[in-house]
C-alpha cells in the first residue's frame, strides 16, 4: 500500500478522474478506480458492500453522468435520478463505513441562474436554477448538502466539497455532438486547417465570456485537498478568477493550430449567458491557484487530440 493510505476514486474513467489519476500524486496513494461494470453507483447495497470490502482511507467522488444542453433537456429525470443516487449512495455508504475523509466534486450549475459575477459559494440556494440542467444541478446541491449535514452532525467527518469551474484538457471529448466549447474548437479549427479552409464560423458576436480550466490543474486542486483535507472550506470554487472571451479561445486555438483563415460571426444563433466566473477569495486564501496558462493548456490538448482523435 502507497503511503497515504487507499483512495476510491469515483469517475476514475472520465476526463476528471483519468486526469487525478494521471497525477503525480496519485502514486502516494494505493488508488481504487472501479468502473460502473465493476462498481455501479445507483445501487446503494452494492456501494456499501464495496466500501464495507475495500475500507479506504478516503474518497473521491468525480463520478456523474454529464451531458450539454440537449441531454439533460431531453433527460431530466435521469440526469436528476442518476446523478443523486450515486451521491446520496456513496456519501452515506461512507459515513456508515466508517470513512472520516470524503471530497466531493460538483459543478458551477450549482449556482442561480441570474446569480451576479463573480459566483460566490454562498450564493448557492439563493435563487432559481438554469432550467436546462436544473435536474443535474438539484442532484450535486443535495450531495453538497449531505456532506454539510455529516460535517454538522460528526465532528470527525471531514465531507467537503470542491466546485470546479469549466474545464478541457486531456482525455476530453471532442466529437463535436457531445463536446463542450474548447475542444469543439480544436476539432473545428484542426478541420479547417485541413481542409484549406479560409474562414471559421463562431455563433454570436464572440463577446460572451467563458472560464475554462486546464483539467490538470483541477487533478492538482484535488491532490492538494487530498493531502490536507482539514484545511478546506465546506465548500470552495476551484478556478481561474479571471475569463476570456469566445473569440480569445479562438484565436489561440487558431495560433496553436497554426491556422491562418479569418473568423466570421453569425449573429443570428444562440451564445448562451454574457459571463459565468468563479470567485476565487477562498481559494486563494487556501493557497492555491491554477498553474496552466491558456495556450499551453490548448497546446497540450491539441498534441493530445491530435494523438488520439484526429483523423
Amino acid at each position: 500500500m502507497a503511503g497515504k493510505g487507499r483512495l476510491l476514486l469515483t469517475g476514475g474513467t472520465g476526463m476528471v478522474g483519468r486526469n487525478i489519476r494521471a497525477h503525480p500524486a496519485a502514486r502516494d496513494w494505493t488508488v481504487l478506480a472501479p468502473g460502473s461494470a465493476e462498481l455501479d453507483l445507483t445501487d446503494a447495497a452494492a456501494v456499501e458492500a464495496f466500501l464495507d470490502r475495500h475500507r479506504p482511507d478516503m474518497v473521491i467522488h468525480a463520478a456523474g453522468r454529464v451531458g450539454g444542453i440537449q441531454a439533460n433537456m431531453a433527460h431530466p429525470v435521469a440526469f436528476l435520478d442518476q446523478n443523486l443516487a450515486m451521491g446520496r449512495n456513496l456519501v452515506m455508504a461512507a459515513h456508515r463505513t466508517g470513512v472520516r475523509k470524503l471530497l466531493n466534486l460538483a459543478s458551477t450549475c450549482m449556482y442561480p441562474r441570474a446569480a451576479p459575477n463573480p459566483l460566490r459559494e454562498e450564493m448557492v440556494l439563493t435563487g432559481e436554477l438554469e432550467p436546462t440542467n436544473e435536474g443535474y444541478a438539484l442532484a450535486k446541491i443535495v450531495t453538497m448538502r449531505l456532506c454539510d449535514y455529516i460535517r454538522r452532525e460528526d465532528e470527525a467527518a471531514q465531507y467537503k466539497t470542491l466546485i470546479p469551474c469549466n474545464l478541457y484538457g486531456l482525455h476530453d471529448k471532442f466529437d463535436p455532438k457531445h463536446s463542450h466549447l474548447v475542444p469543439a474548437i480544436i476539432h473545428k479549427v484542426h478541420e479547417a486547417k485541413v481542409q484549406g479552409l479560409e474562414s471559421v464560423e463562431i455563433w454570436g458576436d464572440g463577446t460572451a465570456r467563458r472560464e475554462f480550466m486546464f483539467a490538470g490543474d483541477l487533478a492538482d486542486a484535488v491532490w492538494k485537498a487530498a493531502a490536507g483535507i482539514d484545511t478546506l472550506p465546506g465548500a470552495m470554487n476551484i478556478g481561474l478568477g479571471h475569463d476570456h472571451t469566445i473569440n480569445d479561445y479562438y484565436a489561440t486555438v487558431a495560433e496553436v493550430v497554426g491556422w491562418t483563415g479569418r473568423f466570421t460571426h453569425d449573429l443570428s444563433k444562440p451564445v448562451g449567458m454574457k459571463q459565468k466566473l468563479c470567485a476565487t477569495d477562498r481559494q486563494a486564501a487556501w493557497g492555491w491557484s491554477a498553474p496552466t496558462a491558456l495556450r499551453d493548456g490548448i497546446a497540450q490538448t491539441y498534441r493530445h487530440y491530435l494523438e488520439h482523435h484526429a483523423a
